[in-house]
């Protein structure tokens, strides 16, 4: 309940209810803040419009620009990036975890590339896919495979090496134990880290549809800055982070309720 004392202890407990009406207080007072200081003119609308202009400027682009259409491409490829991801990521991760020849053969290479600047690699990727869809789910995916594969690996690493030594003991075979122990074992952790990875993969939103574009969040908000119009410019902004807020929201849920036992 919201009457009941806040604990403000280091590490203390919060209700859910507290937690949401401290995030809702904070967020209205820092908007409120932004608001006052636009009307008292401490901030240059061209480079930092007040909240209201987003609003205006957000509404008017949902009834005459066709941003839900936008907004439903970009979460498209983002899905299908983040899938392709988890697809290949997640078995690679788990036989890098298990068996060491194929991490010492893939870990450098991994290593190289998760290093490697994404925005670098954009014109290499034109000369491979062109300008289609296929460059803009390349982008996202690069963005996001290599890391996932060393949160994989390293959550299998952490399953107690007792549990895979019993296992051996009892006649299991590999791949039971890494399907029965390993896998489970893992699975609360790796399920906290795709919900990480999900969030990183919207980072390379405006990158990805940049390149060639005309439609999605990030044409969107490049089409805006190209003409200055800074308010449609951060209602596009806004929106990707409504949206990755709601997704990472709705992944602790499912983790809440998914791993209840934990």
């Amino acid at each position: 309940m919201l009457l009941t004392p806040i604990d403000l202890s280091m590490r203390g407990k919060l209700t859910q209810a507290q937690k949401l009406a401290i995030g809702t207080a904070a967020s209205m007072t820092l908007l409120a803040v932004w608001q006052a200081a636009s009307w008292l003119g401490w901030l240059d609308p061209v480079f930092l419009p007040s909240p209201l202009a987003i609003l205006r400027s957000l509404v008017d682009m949902f009834l005459h620009q066709d941003l839900l259409t936008n907004i439903g491409i970009s979460c498209e490829r983002i899905l299908l990036a983040f899938l392709l991801s988890v697809i290949m990521a997640v078995p690679l991760g788990l036989l890098m975890s298990c068996y060491p020849v194929i991490n010492a053969a893939l870990e450098p290479v991994n290593d190289f590339i998760r290093y490697l600047p994404t925005p670098a690699l954009v014109p290499i990727s034109i000369i491979w896919f062109g300008i289609g869809e296929e460059t803009k789910v390349f982008l996202l995916w690069l963005g996001t495979f290599f890391q996932l594969i060393l949160l994989v690996v390293e959550d299998a690493n952490r399953v107690p090496n007792e549990f895979i030594e019993m296992a051996k003991t009892l006649g299991a075979k590999p791949r039971q134990i890494i399907v029965d122990i390993i896998w489970k074992k893992m699975l609360p952790s790796l399920f906290n880290n795709l919900r990480v990875m999900l969030g990183w993969c919207w980072t390379y939103l405006i990158l990805a549809e940049i390149v060639a574009s005309d439609s999605g969040l990030g044409y969107v908000i490049w089409n805006a800055r190209r003409y200055m119009q800074t308010d449609q410019m951060m209602a596009g902004v806004f929106i990707i982070g409504v949206i990755g807020m709601f997704s990472d929201q709705l992944m602790r849920a499912l983790h809440r309720r998914i791993f209840h036992y934990q």
